[in-house]
C-alpha cells in the first residue's frame, strides 16, 4: 500500500471518529457523569450525578454537626419514697395493651429508688434545656450530661403537664443553643432528624420524614398520669427512629433547626415500630418562655367545646366536604361568648391559618396567652365572617396567673392567716389554717383534716399564708409540713412531693 494510500485511510478514520464525538455531544449523552473504579477485571460504577440544577440527595450531615451538641442526656433520679404515688402508671398503656407509651426507660413507680432517662435540648447559651415533663417530673435529682461528656447539676424552673413539657436550668456560659424553626411551615413528607439518647446510647441520630402533622393520640394525662380534658396534642408524626431514652430529644429539620421535641411513640413492644410523635417547635417556644418568666404557663382558651367535622356534619350544614372545626357549645361568659360565637358555627382559621381538625385549632390557640386577642374565621348559616377574640384563662379571667392559686389546687387545699387572737390563744408566733380540701396532693397522699394549722415547712417556720406560698414554690421532690390540731396536745407531720 502507498504512502498516499496510508495516509488517506488515516484522515478518514481521523474524521469518523471526530464526527463520532461531535455527534454524542450534540444529543447530550454526556450531560450526566458516572463514576468508575477498576477493581480488577470488574468496574464498579457509581449512580450517575446531574450537573444541572435538579434536586440533589438529601444531606443530613450539617443537621447533624449543629444540632448534636445542643441535645444533652438527662438522668432523673427517684428515691424509694416515690412509692408513696397512687393512681394510673403512665407507662402502663393508654388502651391497655402497650400500643402507647411514653419512653424513657426505666419505670420510676416502683418500690425502689431508681434512675431513669431522657434527652434534653438546650435552648439559651446560659444554661436552659426543656425536656419532657414526665422526664423529670417527681425527681429528686436531674443531672445533665453535654455532648462532650462534662455533667451538671440541673434545677427544674417548671413543668407543663398539658404539653409534656419542662424547663430545666444548669449553670453555663456560652453554651451550644439550637435554634427554632417555625413549625407551622413544616410539610408532609418533609426530611427531619430526630436527635437524643436512646438506650443509654448518645448522641445518636435517626432520620426519616414527616408523615403527618396534627396528630392526637390521647396520651397526656395531668399531674399523676390522671386525664386530662386540657391536655393539648397536636403532634408532629414522623418515622424517623426514635426509642426509650429519646424522650426530651430534638427532632430538627435538615438545616439543623428545632421542629419538634421528641414525646411518644407507637409500638405494641415499647420499642421503635414505625412512628413516633414530637410537640411542635412554636408550641415548645410559647412555654418555655412562660416557664421561664412565670413558672407556669400562661395558656389562653376560647371556652368553647369543639370537634372536627364530619362527612355527616359537613352535609347538614350544606359544605361541598369537612373542612374546619364545628362547635359544638360555647361557655357562658367565655371569650368565644363574649364575642358572638354560636353552636353550629364552624372555625376555619386562627388569625389567618386554616384549621381543619380540633389538635390543629388547639395547637394554634395554645401560641397565645390571657388578653391576646385574635381573629376568628367562622362559618355560620353559609356566611363567612370574621371575630375578634380576646382569650381568657382557664379561671375566665384576662390576667396572667402567677403559680400561687396553681400551688395551692396542687396541694388540694385552702388556707388563711390566724388571727391575733387565735395566735394568743394557741401560744403560736405564726401560721396558716386549712380552711378547705378538695383532691389534691395533700389529700390524696395524705390524712390530713380541715383546720389543721400548718407551722412549718421542711424545719422552717410559716409566718403567714404569703410565706407559706413561697416556701412551696422553690420546692421540688420530697416536702414535709408540721403543724396542730387546736385542742390537740400533739404536734402532727405530713410529707407528699412536689
Amino acid at each position: 500500500m502507498s504512502i498516499r494510500k496510508i495516509a488517506f485511510t488515516a484522515f478518514i478514520a481521523f474524521v469518523s471518529a471526530f464526527a463520532a464525538v461531535a455527534t454524542f455531544n450534540y444529543l447530550g449523552w454526556n450531560k450526566q457523569q458516572v463514576s468508575v473504579i477498576e477493581t480488577g477485571n470488574t468496574p464498579a460504577k457509581f449512580a450517575a450525578f446531574s450537573k444541572s440544577n435538579e434536586a440533589q440527595p438529601i444531606d443530613l450531615r450539617f443537621a447533624a454537626a449543629v444540632s448534636t451538641p445542643s441535645v444533652v442526656h438527662i438522668k432523673s433520679t427517684f428515691k424509694a419514697e416515690k412509692t408513696a404515688f397512687r393512681g394510673q402508671d403512665p407507662f402502663q398503656d393508654m388502651f391497655g395493651n402497650d400500643f402507647f407509651k411514653y419512653f424513657h426507660g426505666p419505670n420510676p413507680y416502683q418500690n425502689q429508688p431508681q434512675v431513669a432517662t431522657g434527652s434534653g435540648v438546650i435552648v439559651s447559651k446560659d444554661g436552659y434545656i426543656v425536656t419532657n415533663n414526665h422526664v423529670v417530673e417527681n425527681a429528686d435529682e436531674v443531672e445533665v450530661m453535654m455532648n462532650n461528656n462534662k455533667s451538671y447539676k440541673a434545677k427544674i424552673i417548671g413543668r407543663d403537664a398539658d404539653t409534656d413539657l419542662a424547663l430545666v436550668k444548669i449553670e453555663g456560659e456560652n453554651l451550644p443553643s439550637i435554634n427554632f424553626a417555625n413549625s407551622d411551615s413544616v410539610l408532609i413528607g418533609e426530611w427531619v432528624m430526630a436527635v437524643g439518647n436512646p438506650f443509654n446510647l448518645e448522641s445518636t441520630v435517626t432520620a426519616g420524614i414527616v408523615s403527618a402533622k396534627g396528630r392526637n393520640i390521647n396520651l397526656i394525662g395531668n399531674e399523676g398520669a390522671k386525664p386530662s380534658n386540657t391536655a393539648i396534642e397536636s403532634f408532629i408524626q414522623t418515622d424517623a427512629a426514635v426509642n426509650p431514652g429519646n424522650s426530651g430529644g430534638a427532632l430538627v429539620n435538615v438545616s439543623g433547626e428545632l421542629v419538634g421535641i421528641n414525646t411518644a411513640i407507637a409500638s405494641p413492644t415499647g420499642s421503635y415500630a414505625g412512628y413516633s410523635f414530637a410537640v411542635p417547635s412554636n408550641i415548645v417556644k410559647k412555654v418555655i418562655f412562660d416557664l421561664q418568666k412565670f413558672g407556669i404557663t400562661q395558656r389562653g382558651f376560647l371556652g368553647v367545646t369543639i370537634r372536627t367535622m364530619d362527612d355527616k356534619t359537613a352535609k347538614d350544614l350544606g359544605f361541598d366536604k369537612p373542612y374546619g372545626v364545628y362547635v359544638d357549645g360555647v361557655n357562658k361568659n367565655s371569650a368565644d361568648d363574649e364575642a358572638g360565637l354560636k353552636n353550629k358555627d364552624v372555625i376555619t382559621k386562627i388569625d389567618g391559618i386554616s384549621v381543619n381538625s380540633s389538635p390543629e385549632l388547639q395547637e394554634q390557640v395554645a401560641k397565645y396567652s390571657p388578653g391576646e386577642k385574635l381573629d376568628v374565621e367562622v362559618i355560620r348559616d353559609g356566611k363567612t365572617t370574621n371575630m375578634n377574640v380576646v382569650l381568657k384563662n382557664k379561671y375566665n379571667t384576662v390576667a396572667q396567673l402567677d403559680n400561687t392559686k396553681d400551688i395551692l389546687n396542687v396541694l388540694g387545699l385552702k388556707v388563711e392567716n390566724l388571727s391575733a387572737q387565735e395566735l394568743r390563744n394557741l401560744g403560736l408566733e405564726g401560721g396558716v389554717k386549712v380552711t378547705e380540701l378538695s383532691n389534691g396532693k395533700l389529700t390524696e397522699f395524705t390524712d390530713i383534716k380541715k383546720g389543721f394549722i400548718i407551722t412549718q415547712v421542711d424545719d422552717v417556720t410559716v409566718s403567714n399564708v404569703d410565706d407559706f406560698v413561697n416556701m412551696l414554690k422553690s420546692k421540688n421532690g420530697k416536702v414535709l409540713v408540721e403543724g396542730i390540731y387546736p385542742n390537740k396536745p400533739m404536734s402532727y407531720l405530713y410529707a407528699f412531693r412536689m
